[in-house]
């Protein structure tokens, strides 16, 4: 049983966590969070933590950018969207429990004091941005280091933001070129 509860977007959400594992899950019914389910999130945030596994759309971002402001040391989940995506549609409960619980393995927090480790240089010397296959490279990039897809000034931020060491940077931009190479 996951100690943290996870905020899904929506009951097909649950039932594809509950395919992966044993855990809680508190659905947000969309973006229109409804005060008792804001209420509920702010109970499991003070007394087990709450892990934000949202869609990986435009959508499930603006759910996840609003609740991380709520709840600023929530855990951060990512299912990259080839993942999460079957028969034309893109969200998590099109996930195989393998990819969930690779996701959840990766769990990222937000840090107060973002490091200012990566630069916009950092993204243009290593094609993730201004280089045709850019977003391609950063959906790759980011699912192997847990923090999901974004475009390259989100990307830059989330670098700097869920504590990616270079070391882990290195050596998933590695990764990435063996699996070109």
């Amino acid at each position: 049983m996951l100690k943290e509860v996870l905020v899904v977007e929506g009951k097909m959400d649950t039932v594809a966590v509950k395919r992966a594992l044993e855990a809680d899950t508190i659905e947000t019914g969309g973006f229109n969070l409804a005060p008792h389910t804001l209420r509920q999130i702010a109970a499991a945030y003070e007394k087990r933590g709450i892990i934000i596994l949202t869609d990986p759309d435009g959508a499930g971002e603006r759910i996840r950018r609003f609740l991380t402001q709520r709840f600023p040391e929530a855990g951060q989940a990512f299912v990259p969207k080839a993942d999460a995506t079957a028969h034309n549609d893109v969200g998590i409960e099109q996930a195989q429990p393998a990819a969930i619980l690779a996701a959840l393995a990766k769990v990222r927090r937000h840090e107060y004091k973002p490091e200012r480790e990566f630069t916009s240089r950092d993204l243009w010397q290593n094609d993730l941005a201004g280089a045709g296959g850019a977003a391609e490279r950063r959906d790759q990039l980011g699912a192997l280091l847990g923090i999901g897809y974004g475009n390259a000034k989100r990307f830059l931020e989330r670098l700097n933001s869920y504590g990616v060491t270079r070391s882990e940077f290195d050596k998933a931009l590695a990764q990435l070129g063996a699996q070109h190479g």
